[in-house]
């Protein structure tokens, strides 16, 4: 038992200080260190910046002076009119904040410049590594797994999944064949090569193939294009129409319920399992109805998360519920909000099956093992 106690502050010790000087190295990561051109003319570049003086100050608008620190005029410094008079919520400026600036070149060859956003890439960077640090120190050999399946997973969806989407591929179906590829990863870097792993993981595919059939169901009923947001209207006009947004909201849902069916399915593996090893003994179906019994525990305080994460994510949108001008029918009938309701019902609904699926599969396997 020492010894295991100083193996595993051995693990610590040695990768807390490399997993932490990995993410120094990612924050530091230069962005732009490939060749950044002037854009073409009608084309606009982002830069980054930042502001070192108030040169003027009025109602919803500012001139300021802000260095480049980030793209093509690098080291250069810019005066830029930021006015916000059309805005709802104007920004206003201070010295020392950063900034994004769109670089924009008209066809009569002038220069435009203007502010598109803060610079939020710091806080998220830190965050990361503040997550990372954490995550290893407390999860030690397992935290550091989690974090490997996680930089993976996010390789399989960057390389293959959203590439494919982009390029017209069936949304859901490419969304199912990553996840096949995914949840072995994520599954195995965090609880190891065990028989309760390989259980889970069996649950969670034939899960999440059923959520698939049902979310693609519903949203054929309920008419959903997939065009309801902003974003989805943006990428059908720059992607000519090759994507299917009706596909893409449900292979969205297919990925969001796959790290809580992850939990889901390993929790109820193991308890299966430590039920086996308590009673060796055991009958089938005392093991499924003793597993299921933990398992609607589970059920219960899982739904009342779920939706409340659901609701906290949507909560602008269900301020439209207030409207006393709306009619109730005519608000649900709003896509974005039936979009919503179906995506937080279908992925609950493959949620609350994976317990029932996986303690079934478990019981007739683990049962097996002798203890």
């Amino acid at each position: 038992m020492k010894e295991l106690k100083n193996k595993k502050k051995s693990v610590r010790l040695l990768f807390f200080p490399l997993v932490i000087l990995a993410a120094a190295i990612f924050i530091w990561i230069d962005p732009y260190s490939q060749q950044h051109p002037r854009p073409e003319t009608g084309d606009a570049k982002i830069m980054m910046g930042t502001i070192t003086e108030i040169l003027e100050e009025r109602e919803a608008m500012q001139i300021v002076e802000v260095e480049i620190t980030k793209g093509p005029l690098e080291g250069e410094k810019l005066i830029i009119e930021n006015d916000e008079s059309l805005v709802v919520e104007p920004r206003v400026f201070e010295v020392r904040d950063k900034v994004m600036i769109a670089y924009l070149i008209t066809t009569e060859d002038q220069e435009y410049f203007y502010i598109t956003e803060y610079d939020r890439s710091s806080a998220i960077f830190w965050l990361l590594a503040f997550f990372i640090a954490i995550v290893v120190l407390v999860a030690s050999w397992q935290g550091i797994g989690s974090l490997i399946g996680l930089g993976l997973s996010f390789i399989v969806l960057f390389k293959f999944v959203l590439p494919q989407i982009l390029s017209g591929a069936p949304p859901v179906t490419t969304a199912i064949i990553g996840s096949i590829f995914i949840i072995p990863i994520i599954f195995y870097s965090s609880h190891g090569f065990e028989r309760k792993t390989s259980v889970a993981v069996i649950s969670t595919i034939i899960t999440l193939i059923i959520t698939g059939i049902l979310a693609t169901l519903f949203a054929g009923w309920a008419n959903l294009t997939g065009l309801a947001s902003a974003e989805a209207s943006y990428l059908s006009f720059e992607t000519a129409q090759r994507i299917d947004f009706r596909g893409l909201v449900l292979a969205g849902l297919i990925i969001s319920v796959l790290g809580i069916m992850n939990d889901i399915t390993i929790s109820q593996a193991s308890i299966v399992q430590e039920l086996k090893q308590v009673k060796s003994k055991i009958s089938f179906g005392e093991l499924y109805f003793r597993a299921m019994k933990i398992g609607r525990d589970h059920i219960a305080s899982m739904v009342n998360t779920l939706i409340l994460v659901y609701t906290g994510v949507s909560l602008p949108l269900l301020l439209v519920f207030l409207d006393r001008s709306k009619w109730f029918m005519e608000v649900i009938n709003y896509e974005f909000l039936t979009e919503e309701i179906i995506r937080t019902f279908v992925g609950s609904i493959g949620l609350v099956l994976a317990v029932p699926i996986t303690t079934l599969l478990a019981a007739a396997i683990i049962r097996k093992e002798k203890y």
